[in-house]
């Protein structure tokens, strides 16, 4: 058998059992993709990192239960601090090479800062499929990896029902839906829905806000914003518009640090 280091960090929240929970596993060499999708499965949180120390920088991919995803940022945050927890890392910033190109997280305090690509969303036509799973028309349709649904109000976002027939109907792989609103305390809020994933609300979504926060930037008029994204673990975010990047900040805790065997 053999034994590998298995961490779960919560992600963009400064409490354990806040935000969005990661699992992380360092490898020594790539394991083949069918054990890394068990592992994910096994761990059974929405997304597990495994990344490679490299000289001067580390490979890192992320997996659901379900496939191997293209960008995950609570996970990649998630990474960060276990690097700088456990592996005595002592530079301001990590440098990682993954599916979406290079990607930094610089340590900014207790805080992590993502470097991550922009994704700007384009207005889009509402399908059939998501005109039923949501119980509230949005007043806007949008578009980049994810589909973007803007409401009016925060209150339309925290309370949206589901229908999650309809909702499975649609094939987004890799994406999902995002529902956004302007926020009563903060710049905005948003929820995420994964069609046909085991895990069918992400807690807390760093990806999904690439596209946010150049919609909220532009829409605002500033380029600084505070996000919370409102589901039941709740997540705060930290964010900067950046033209063709976005930076997306947050906190992190430990919840448990020990080992696996495969």
């Amino acid at each position: 058998m053999t034994e590998l280091n298995l961490y779960q960090v919560d992600a963009f929240t400064d409490r354990v059992f806040g935000g969005n929970p990661a699992c992380v596993i360092p490898l020594e060499q790539w394991l083949p993709d069918e054990q890394l999708l068990l592992l994910a499965r096994e761990n059974a949180v929405a997304e597990t990192a495994f990344f490679i120390p490299g000289e001067d920088r580390f490979s890192l991919r992320w997996f659901t239960p379900d496939i191997e995803m293209d960008l995950c940022g609570h996970a990649t945050l998630a990474t960060a601090h276990v690097i700088k927890t456990f592996l005595n890392y002592t530079k301001g910033s990590i440098l990682f090479d993954s599916a979406s190109g290079p990607l930094t997280v610089t340590f900014r305090d207790d805080r992590y800062v993502l470097d991550f690509p922009s994704r700007k969303p384009l207005p889009a036509n509402l399908p059939t499929e998501l005109r039923y799973a949501f119980a509230t028309t949005p007043a806007a349709v949008l578009k980049a990896r994810d589909y973007v649904l803007v409401y009016e109000r925060e209150e339309d976002v925290l309370h949206m029902k589901v229908d999650r027939h309809w909702l499975d109907k649609i094939n987004l792989d890799p994406g999902g839906v995002i529902i956004t609103a302007p926020g009563n305390d903060c710049d905005f809020v948003s929820r995420f829905f994964t069609p046909q994933a085991s895990i069918l609300e992400d807690p807390v979504t760093g990806s999904a806000h690439c596209s946010l926060i150049p919609y909220w930037s532009e829409r605002l008029g500033k380029k600084e914003l505070k996000a919370q994204q409102l589901s039941e673990r709740v997540g705060t975010l930290f964010c900067t518009d950046n033209e063709d990047r976005v930076l997306i900040a947050g906190d992190a805790r430990t919840f448990s640090a020990g080992k696996c065997w495969i």
